[in-house]
C-alpha cells in the first residue's frame, strides 16, 4: 500500500506543533526519507541515504533525535533484532504485523495472524488496559538454518 505522503507530512507537523517543535526542512527530508523505504532500516542506514540524494546539511545528530519524534507520533516503530541494533520501520499505512527472527542468519520474516491480534486486544480489555501499540518478536530457526542444525 502506498502511503500518501501529504497526510504522513500533515500528522507529523500536527505531532511537533502540539509539542511546541519545529517541523524544518531538515525534519521533512528525513520523513519523505523514511517512506521511501520499504524495509526495515538503521539510523545510520537512514542517514547514508540521505547523504547519496544529496542531503549533506542534515547531520548524523539530526537523525538520532528525529527518529524518535517520528516514532512518537506513530508514524514508525522501533523493532531491535538479533544483531543487537535498533532498526525501525514505518507503520502508518502498512497492515500491523510481527517478526520471526532467525538467530543463525539473521533473516527477518514478517507475519499476520488475525486471531492473536484478536487475543492481544481480548487480553488488554481483560485487564481494563488501553493499549497504544504493541510488538512481537518470536526467536529461532528459519527453515534453511534449522536444515543445517539437523
Amino acid at each position: 500500500m502506498k502511503v500518501q505522503l501529504q497526510k504522513v507530512e500533515k500528522l507529523f507537523s500536527d505531532y511537533l506543533e502540539q509539542n511546541r517543535l519545529k517541523y524544518t526542512p531538515e525534519r521533512q527530508r528525513i520523513l519523505k526519507e523514511v517512506f521511501s523505504l520499504h524495509n526495515h532500516f538503521e539510523a545510520d542506514e537512514l542517514y547514508f541515504a540521505l547523504r547519496e540524494t544529496g542531503s549533506h546539511r542534515i547531520s548524523r545528530a539530526t537523525v538520532y533525535r528525529t527518529l524518535p519524534l517520528l516514532e512518537e507520533s506513530g508514524l514508525i516503530r522501533r523493532v531491535v533484532f538479533v544483531d543487537k541494533h535498533t532498526h525501525y520501520e514505518h507503520v502508518y499505512g502498512r497492515m500491523r504485523h510481527e517478526h520471526l527472527i532467525c538467530l543463525a542468519c539473521g533473516n527477518v520474516i514478517e507475519f499476520y495472524k488475525k486471531s492473536l491480534e484478536d487475543t492481544l486486544e481480548a487480553v488488554a480489555r481483560e485487564n481494563k488496559f488501553d493499549p497504544v501499540a504493541h510488538k512481537l518478536e518470536i526467536t529461532g530457526y528459519c527453515r534453511n538454518c534449522s536444515k543445517l542444525n539437523r
